[in-house]
């Protein structure tokens, strides 16, 4: 096989691959154990589970008391709870087996508004959802309305914590940021729980551009220093004057949408631009006639300094005092990213030692900043403004819609393109891949009530004809997801499959087989060296192994059981037996079933070979008990019995 190293798989290529039927060519499953060399393993490991596959549909949440809720929340005097009669095609897993879990089956859903949202985005999340807008509420009462919501919009005040998503049972399914940081959102636990964070990082770009350089013109030439000494009756021309831009470098420390905002207007002001930034494109910089230069060198030439980098472990403290110091005695600092960026004693220090010029902030460690805690308050060369970045009435209004925006998308189960802790996976291919995806999710589901027990390493295979492009994320999500709902409570969506199947130990690998003229024809799960209760589930190699593939009218069929043929469809309850190939069995089977009233809806026997052995697999139409099965097994030409149970059209 040819390994591809970005896809964490594997991919081979048949011979006969332009044949006609694909399927009936099949190698034989003898030689699977020599491929499984060509599976690159993917740590995909698991400890926690997934959630059952379908849940119960719930009604649109009731009002609740009302809970500081703004004016805008309030119609005649009472908490407004805003609806409308068309609900939202929130799909089903039966749709989108992956992202099923997303969408709970809910009608209407309810989205809490915990701070105070421009009204485009409250009237366009009415169309579409009840909404609650509560304002400035205490930790227990967000811990009491969040169980009752499916999704949540916040600024930065709210934070959205562990506890938030342990106080939601299971039905928060998106958290909404408006704005760009996601600082106060745990998005570690939203990952464990299944929930869609996304932010709006594109309509306050502007406006925390202009901020920026509202800041850097306001220090340059000291007039909120001027305007206070107005207002106190002074006039002091002199005391106050200041220095210009032109020909001054002022250094882009992040040079992503904000960032070279920035520099575009810096440039206006005839300053000359350079930018640090690990990640951004000398192509973009050049386009832009910016030099992109390192950390170090940017430290050592810029005048001044614009910090557009995201608050990570990377960037904690990044302008700390080994930095000041090595920053020119005319430098200042303009800060409209996050606060944490810089390390605010040490930031003191350095001006009281005149290691630095100032610094003009708009951001800050801990908001709002205290004088007792914050050491950058009251100083004459210290600019401060309280977080006012995105506050213009146009970006207000446009974070508002595009947050709106990215929460209505995630609750129907579309992939949002400002999703934090989910793959994009396009609408287009989601729909190509959801009977697959179904297929995968009920053959994994078949696989685990074929094991004694549970099995850590799994190894899917898939036939595709363009197996270097496939993108199986959706596909591994609900292998999965079938492998381990049965032993939790947990939801299980593309959000955070990854870090369930970690958390369980499960290893799985993937191979590629370009085969056929479809995107993901026949697809098979094995479990190496597992033990198994049912033993013709086993291939030649002792894997449990299970095929199948999406018939013509979209169902999932199985194929293959161990190292037999079957043709078996995937749905509802179903019996598998190993049995003598002899006459009379079939009739003997069906006259036992007809004693418990149990109907039959299909039937199929495999075999390899004339007189010895084959599997029998039944559909019927009630779950099978115990005492059903039993009796099942005191039929003389029968070997093995098992009952599988799915879920059902």
């Amino acid at each position: 096989g040819t390994s591809h190293g970005g896809s964490g798989t594997s991919s081979r290529r048949a011979s006969d691959q332009r044949g006609g039927n694909t399927e009936a060519r099949e190698p034989p499953a003898s030689n699977r154990g020599k491929r499984m060399k060509t599976a690159v393993r993917r740590s995909v490991a698991p400890k926690a589970g997934f959630a059952p596959a379908a849940k119960a549909v719930r009604a649109a949440a009731p009002k609740a008391r009302p809970i500081a809720c703004s004016s805008r929340a309030r119609f005649n005097g009472k908490h407004e709870v805003a609806s409308r009669p068309a609900p939202v095609a929130l799909r089903a897993l039966a749709d989108s087996p992956a992202g099923s879990d997303l969408r709970a089956g809910l009608e209407v859903p309810t989205v809490l508004v915990a701070e105070k949202l421009g009204e485009a985005g409250i009237e366009l999340l009415k169309q579409h959802a009840n909404v609650e807008c509560c304002y400035d509420m205490s930790e227990a009462d967000l811990l009491e309305k969040i169980a009752e919501s499916d999704a949540i919009i916040v600024r930065s005040g709210t934070q959205v914590t562990k506890e938030v998503f342990t106080a939601s049972k299971g039905r928060l399914r998106v958290v909404g940021r408006a704005g760009v940081g996601i600082d106060n959102v745990d998005v570690h636990a939203a990952t464990e729980t299944g929930c869609v964070v996304v932010n709006a990082p594109t309509a306050n770009t502007v406006a925390a551009a202009e901020h920026g350089i509202a800041m850097l013109c306001a220090f340059s030439r000291n007039v909120p220093q001027a305007d206070a000494s107005m207002r106190a009756g002074k006039w002091e021309r002199s005391k106050y004057v200041g220095v210009s831009l032109v020909d001054k470098t002022i250094a882009v420390m992040g040079f992503g949408k904000v960032g070279s905002e920035v520099a575009r207007r810096a440039q206006g002001l005839g300053m000359k631009v350079i930018a640090s930034d690990p990640y951004a494109p000398q192509d973009k910089a050049k386009a832009m006639g910016v030099e992109l230069v390192s950390f170090d060198e940017a430290v050592a030439r810029a005048d001044f300094f614009s910090l557009h980098m995201p608050l990570t472990p990377t960037t904690d403290n990044m302008f700390n005092a080994d930095v000041f110091k090595r920053m020119k005695k005319n430098a200042v600092i303009i800060n409209v990213a996050r606060g944490g960026v810089i390390d605010d004693q040490a930031l003191a220090d350095a001006l009281d030692n005149e290691e630095i010029a100032g610094a003009a902030l708009d951001v800050f460690t801990k908001e709002p900043p205290t004088k007792e805690e914050n050491p950058l308050i009251g100083r004459p060369n210290v600019v401060l403004t309280p977080h006012l970045g995105a506050s213009t009435v146009e970006a207000q209004e446009g974070v508002a819609v595009e947050v709106a925006e990215a929460v209505l998308t995630a609750l129907r189960g579309d992939p949002a393109p400002s999703a934090i802790n989910a793959p994009m996976v396009t609408p287009e291919l989601m729909k190509e891949l959801m009977p697959s995806a179904d297929l995968v999710h009920k053959l994994a589901l078949v696989a685990t009530q074929l094991v004694a027990q549970n099995e850590q390493q799994v190894r899917i295979d898939y036939r595709s004809s363009t197996p270097d492009d496939l993108d199986t994320r959706l596909l591994r999500a609900n292998v999965v997801k079938g492998l381990v709902e049965h032993t939790t409570q947990s939801t299980i969506n593309l959000v955070n499959y990854d870090l369930i199947a970690e958390q369980r130990g499960l290893k799985i690998s993937e191979v590629k087989e370009r085969y056929g003229e479809k995107l993901v024809g026949k697809t098979t799960i094995s479990l190496p060296g597992a033990a198994a209760t049912f033993p013709a589930a086993c291939d030649a190699d002792h894997f449990i192994t299970v095929g199948g593939k999406v018939n013509s009218q979209g169902r999932p069929i199985l194929t293959t059981l161990g190292q037999y043929a079957v043709d078996v469809s995937l749905e509802g309850s179903l019996v598998l037996f190993r049995q003598k190939d002899q006459p009379g069995v079939i009739g003997a089977v069906g006259t036992k079933l007809a004693e418990h009233g149990i109907n039959v809806n299909y039937m199929n026997v495999g075999r390899q070979e004339q007189g010895q052995d084959a599997v029998m697999a039944i559909g019927v139409d009630q779950d099978l008990t115990n005492d059903v099965v039993a009796s099942l097994k005191e039929i003389p030409a029968l070997i093995d019995v098992i009952a599988i149970n799915l879920p059902r059209l």
